[in-house]
């Protein structure tokens, strides 16, 4: 029995997964079990930030693993006290819970919202948002698709059309508590906020008492060449949710709020079992010191604005190139063609790219990426295109 037997016999039937597995990695580089080369333009969905087999991440598991990996949330953890202490300095807020994924941290941010509230409880979200596959932050994603079949949804969220400020003032009502919206929608389309909307969103909640929860589990950690995606604009949300490439391929979640919305949170009131321990907290915090320490975020700028001038010289050559969208790492093409047949094509040429939304092939590559990868995939967009 091979691998693809195995795990079609024994797996759950959760993901269409490309009949192709991969032994090991290095930098922008996999390899499959026969030692053919891809290149990754999707980093496990913008997890492998510094890539594959980074020396700060090896090492770190390496060292950490053999002191402590885990120890209960009864006690005092310092590596967890390490890890806050960075994201809140790096960020506008004072507090931070941890847990395990995107989705429990978006569930944290709802419920420590809803607290908040008091009596408010609803929650506003947008239009091909995604917030995770837990029965509540799937109630908060705006796209039917991945909710049929799983009602009776969690009650309490509204859904508003994305940049439109008419429809955001039409939906929200006095039982909203906070608005919870992604500056760059990932799985969305690879769409970006326009600042006019945010900016006007972000006054009325202001004026208002309600909380802006910035879902950041995809666009941050770099990507954008900000280290969160609200510093792109004139914002400073009260909640912050962050995952995926936060230990860079370790599976952790963050929840970030400034005071006066945090210290609605207390003993008993919300945990994890496993969020914050002391294994990956130090590889959380390593990853960090080796951006903020290796100017990463201007190599993020540097490589992004070149990549999107790149798309958008095909774009003027390819009409079946509707549209170049994203900033930084976080980069979408709209195309007139089936996104599965190109993303097909690519893994044939062993490239490894995405799709997002319905006609938006999507590249997130490791951060630490440079202009020949980048020439690459571009060289093979041409070809195909």
């Amino acid at each position: 029995m091979d691998v693809f037997e195995q795990s079609d016999k024994y797996i759950a039937n959760t993901y269409r997964r490309a009949k192709v597995y991969f032994s090991n990695g290095k930098g922008v580089y996999l390899y499959d079990e026969n030692g053919n080369e891809y290149l990754d333009f999707l980093a496990g969905i913008a997890v492998n930030i510094l890539g594959h087999s980074h020396e700060i991440v090896t090492k770190t598991i390496c060292e950490q693993s053999k002191k402590l990996i885990h120890v209960s949330n009864l006690y005092y953890i310092k590596e967890q006290a390490q890890l806050a202490q960075m994201l809140v300095e790096h960020s506008c807020t004072d507090k931070a819970f941890f847990c395990n994924s995107g989705a429990e941290a978006n569930e944290a941010a709802i419920k420590l919202a809803r607290l908040y509230g008091k009596n408010r409880k609803t929650i506003l979200t947008f239009e091909h948002s995604f917030h995770g596959r837990t029965i509540t932050t799937l109630s908060a994603t705006g796209q039917k698709k991945y909710q049929e079949g799983f009602e009776p949804l969690t009650p309490g969220f509204i859904y508003a059309k994305y940049n439109d400020i008419d429809d955001f003032y039409n939906k929200i009502n006095k039982d909203v508590c906070a608005v919870m919206i992604e500056f760059i929608q990932g799985e969305g389309g690879i769409n970006q906020a326009q600042n006019e909307f945010i900016k006007e969103a972000v006054n009325y909640c202001q004026k208002n008492d309600i909380l802006i929860i910035d879902d950041e589990i995809q666009s941050g950690m770099g990507r954008t060449s900000k280290f969160f995606a609200y510093e792109l604009y004139d914002c400073t949300p009260d909640i912050i949710t962050m995952a995926k490439g936060l230990a860079a391929g370790i599976p952790i979640g963050a929840m970030l709020a400034k005071e006066h919305v945090a210290s609605f949170f207390t003993p008993g009131s919300h945990g994890s079992t496993f969020g914050g321990n002391p294994f990956t907290s130090k590889v959380a915090s390593e990853v960090l010191n080796f951006i903020f320490s290796n100017n990463v975020l201007s190599h993020v700028k540097d490589m992004g604005d070149y990549f999107i001038r790149q798309l958008l010289s095909l774009k003027d050559k390819k009409a079946s190139i509707k549209s170049v969208k994203g900033v930084g790492l976080i980069v979408g093409i709209s195309i007139d063609k089936p996104c599965e047949e190109i993303i097909e094509k690519a893994l044939e040429n062993k490239i490894l790219i995405g799709k997002a939304g319905s006609d938006t092939l999507r590249f997130e590559p490791p951060l630490i990426v440079e202009r020949q990868h980048i020439n690459k995939l571009i060289e093979f967009l041409d070809s195909i295109l």
